[in-house]
């Protein structure tokens, strides 16, 4: 089975989802309630009030360090962009599956279409469609070329919608890594925004169809993010779950809220500071659920070091190898499938790769 042989619309007529999308028990645990995540108003720290920008860092320090998530409003979106970039997604979603295919990911490329994951696994196969597309601040206009280039000029709306998001994302991205910095009381307060600013991006539209079996199905495994930091914009169906206090709990933004996960490789760079956010995606059995998700990357060529002051101890302090994103990029996209035991695993390959030199 690959992604052009999936097709959600016909799966969910049938009485029973396929056994290619079960999961093991263990990890279908059902959640135990909501987890009560802080919402950070973003509107004084972007207006340069800085007694507030103290108090949301203080308040972002300890949600990363507890279990490496939390909100964020009044983030400085153009009125209207996030809701136009999900109906886009319903758009692009909603078209055929050979009009959806034109887009195919193909072999060793980022940007494409997929269902299932069925081109990478042959179980415990996601239920959801996909569209990853690789972001680079413009110009060129890399979303909105790639896909003009795949779907034609017709549906260039599309593309144009999507670039326009990624960019305001991209922005929203650097002010968090400063206050990212600023929430650790680097002297460099800058530190992590510089550290970014040339770096690159994967942009995912997620569409999770309706499922028959929801207990038997996920939208997306358990899994740590291996990027930087990730901002998760979702629509009104509940679906994102977090592990934290050694149980499931359900993610519940409120309207307009964005949701921030800490990423494996932000974890490196703060020395394992702050948790890498270990997380999943539930199915519904009746609605539609969907969520457009940038993962931050730095450049690929970037040693992820963390700053001086978090390896005071010099190299006996630090808690990972120096690696670059284009190593951890290639373990994961090598058969490795990211769970929470990623970083740890990839830390392991890169010593026994240096010790072979």
């Amino acid at each position: 089975m690959n992604s052009s042989d999936v097709n959600f619309s016909l799966l969910q007529s049938q009485p029973n989802v396929p056994p290619e999308f079960f999961w093991p028990e263990n990890d279908l645990t059902p959640s135990e309630g909501d987890l009560n995540l802080p919402i950070i108003d973003l509107s004084g720290f972007l207006n340069g009030d800085e007694a507030e920008t103290q108090r949301v860092a203080k308040v972002v320090r300890e949600a990363c360090m507890a279990h490496g998530t939390f909100l964020v409003t009044n983030h400085g979106f153009k009125s209207g962009l996030a809701e136009k970039a999900l109906d886009m997604s319903s758009l692009f979603f909603g078209l055929s599956k050979d009009e959806k295919l034109k887009a195919y990911r193909t072999p060793g490329n980022i940007s494409g279409y997929t269902a299932g994951h069925s081109q990478r696994f042959s179980s415990n196969l996601p239920w959801n469609e996909t569209l990853t597309l690789a972001f680079k601040k413009s110009p060129p206009q890399v979303v909105e070329d790639f896909l003009t280039s795949k779907l034609g000029e017709c549906r260039q709306e599309i593309g144009q919608v999507f670039q326009e998001f990624c960019e305001a994302m991209n922005r929203l991205n650097l002010e968090l890594m400063e206050l990212l910095g600023i929430s650790m009381d680097l002297k460099d307060r800058k530190y992590f925004r510089r550290f970014f600013e040339d770096g690159n991006a994967i942009f995912r539209c997620n569409y999770y169809p309706p499922c028959k079996q929801p207990e038997r199905a996920l939208g997306v495994g358990p899994h740590n993010d291996p990027t930087a930091i990730t901002i998760l914009l979702q629509d009104d169906v509940v679906g994102l779950e977090v592990f934290a206090s050694g149980k499931w709990q359900t993610v519940r933004p409120p309207p307009g809220a964005l949701v921030v996960n800490v990423g494996d490789t932000f974890m490196a760079l703060s020395n394992g500071d702050y948790k890498s956010c270990f997380h999943r995606a539930v199915v519904n059995k009746e609605k539609v659920r969907k969520s457009l998700v940038f993962f931050s990357c730095p450049r690929e060529d970037k040693l992820i070091i963390p700053p001086p002051e978090l390896v005071e101890g010099g190299e006996a302090s630090r808690n990972y190898p120096d690696f670059t994103w284009h190593q951890l990029q290639r373990f994961t996209q090598s058969g490795y499938r990211v769970d929470n035991t990623t970083l740890e695993k990839f830390s392991s390959w890169i010593a026994s790769e240096s010790s072979k030199n």
